[in-house]
């Protein structure tokens, strides 16, 4: 296709990847009338905006018809770009869309648009904040019903008009801050404004706080949660694994050590995404890349969101008091090093997995089962057989409730944080806040620095700060040279 490089002349075009049924494609910018009259056989007039036209798609060269499709007109500034905008909707086997797309680069001045340039050009006319942007990309590769529900939220602007509500309280902060720099001589500024700002300032900082502390969990369902298989060699890691994807995803042996490396399948739990890792039986061997394996394996238990521990029935005691006694001890074998004695069970972090129960006679069952339910600090326990899939519904069921917690419901309570960026522009944001309370009464042109780090910091989630707006505010609140 050509290229116009004068870049308010640049067209795109863009579509998706594929044989379907149906084809959208879309050509932004100022000769987009000209590719529709051209293509659609209008003379002169284009359709009413926004509604659908049944039309012959031609070269406009060879004047050859390439398909008959709907047409869509989107005059600027009311399109996703902001721009004058067409689209083409046309049959989706590929001959077509490479003959229209080829129809569509003999119009001058357009060009193939980058990857995400559409995109791009609405956050640029100002449809979308960065937020918003992301929100829509979150939603494009939304794999589970609870991230869509997240990104969708996300980029409906709910994320950013938390941001953009803490800008305009920033902006007000800074406003008042320099007009009593620049006036406060003149008294030209009532009394107590900075009393007022120093309010405003702990207020935001209290909101911040509160908005951080969400212990990750819109990035976790963003990302996934991490579950990790462990335990001993043999007990059923490996087959649990396979029973949960339905798929022999790993090796199944009775020789112990079979799985050496980590081996990972992603899962739809409940409409929340979890990366399910199965790893290296935890025991000392001489072999040097079952060791790896062990290091591995215990490196991502300490990474985990949350560890299914499997323990085989068959090496437990026969009696369920020294059974408990022998769970506790294994589970602080597969527990993290960092990890705090007093935290060792969190019911938030372990699931304990008791595997092969149809080795066991019933009446141990339900003693054991009862025991366990007794003693206190234990992680939820599921009695499970990979073998018959006994007790597996329950277990969904318990994993289903833990996973859901680690992520949070996606629909309730305020907009949560969902990239790592957005986490590190708030902490910079929170510490240059710090920093006005710091210089307040020593040196105030530092503590505006301040302010005016933290408001950048808080512009670079939305990608929307600018230094005129403080003089707007400075001179409406108070009416400095009028």
């Amino acid at each position: 296709m050509s290229t116009n490089h004068n870049h308010q002349r640049v067209q795109q075009t863009h579509r998706g990847h594929g044989r379907c049924g149906v084809a959208v494609v879309r050509a932004s910018g100022p000769a987009s009338a000209t590719a529709l009259r051209c293509m659609a056989g209008l003379s002169r007039s284009l359709p009413p905006p926004r509604t659908a036209l049944l039309r012959s798609i031609t070269d406009s060269q060879s004047k050859e018809v390439l398909d008959r499709g709907l047409v869509f007109w989107f005059p600027a500034p009311h399109s996703f770009t902001g721009e004058d905008s067409v689209e083409f909707h046309i049959h989706g086997g590929p001959a077509v869309i490479t003959a229209v797309l080829q129809a569509l680069g003999s119009v001058p001045g357009m060009r193939p648009a980058e990857a995400g340039e559409f995109t791009r050009r609405a956050f640029q006319a100002g449809k979308l904040d960065l937020t918003e942007v992301e929100g829509l990309g979150d939603l494009i590769h939304a794999e589970t019903e609870a991230q869509r529900r997240q990104a969708l939220r996300q980029m409906s602007g709910e994320l950013g008009h938390l941001y953009q509500d803490w800008t305009h309280k920033l902006k007000r902060c800074l406003a008042h801050v320099e007009a009593f720099i620049d006036f406060s001589e003149d008294e030209l500024i009532e009394d107590g404004v900075l009393n007022q700002v120093d309010r405003w300032v702990c207020d935001l900082q209290a909101e911040m706080e509160q908005h951080l502390k969400d212990e990750r969990r819109g990035e976790r369902l963003r990302s996934g949660v991490q579950v990790v298989i462990a335990g001993a060699t043999n007990a059923g890691k490996s087959s649990l694994l396979n029973t949960l994807c339905q798929r022999p995803a790993a090796i199944v042996s009775p020789i112990a050590g079979t799985t050496r490396d980590i081996v990972e399948t992603a899962l739809d739990i409940g409409g929340f995404p979890v990366l399910l890792s199965d790893t290296a039986g935890l025991r000392e061997s001489q072999d040097l890349v079952e060791r790896e394996g062990v290091r591995r394996a215990r490196e991502r238990v300490e990474q985990a969101d949350l560890t299914l521990v499997v323990v085989d029935c068959a090496h437990l005691p026969s009696d369920a008091q020294q059974a408990a006694a022998f769970l506790q001890e294994h589970l602080r074998s597969v527990l993290p090093t960092q990890e705090q004695p007093e935290t060792v069970f969190a019911a938030d972090r372990f699931l304990l997995l008791l595997n092969k129960t149809d080795l066991l006679p019933e009446e141990q069952r339900q003693k054991l089962d009862r025991e366990l339910r007794r003693v206190s600090g234990f992680p939820p326990v599921c009695l499970i057989s990979c073998h018959t899939n006994e007790g597996l519904q329950d277990f969904l069921t318990v994993l289903h409730s833990s996973v859901k917690t680690l992520c949070g419901d996606p629909l309730s309570g305020a907009p949560t944080l969902t990239q790592a960026r957005h986490r590190a522009h708030l902490q910079q944001c929170f510490a240059a806040l710090a920093q006005y309370q710091r210089y307040r009464d020593i040196d105030l042109a530092l503590a505006a620095e301040g302010v005016r780090l933290a408001l950048t910091s808080l512009g670079r989630i939305t990608g929307r700060v600018g230094a005129e707006e403080i003089l707007d505010i400075i001179f409406k609140d108070f009416c400095i040279g009028k």
